[in-house]
């Protein structure tokens, strides 16, 4: 009984006082969320170039 307890309160609360976001504010996020993620994937691929320079120039190959 507990079970069926739990889900009756989960599904109020998802269906009445969830608040979602609109279609249009999703995609929002999706643009700022997608543009961050190529800004810090470009950052770390630079540090590993710059990185990869700087060893290659302590340690040069034999």
């Amino acid at each position: 009984m507990k079970i069926v307890n739990y889900f009756k309160v989960t599904y109020d609360e998802l269906a009445h006082k969830v608040s979602w976001p609109s279609a249009k504010d999703l995609q929002n996020s999706v643009v700022v969320v997608s543009i961050a993620s190529l800004i810090i994937a470009l950052v770390v691929f630079l540090m590993d170039a710059v990185f990869n320079a700087g060893m290659g120039l302590l340690f040069p190959a034999v």
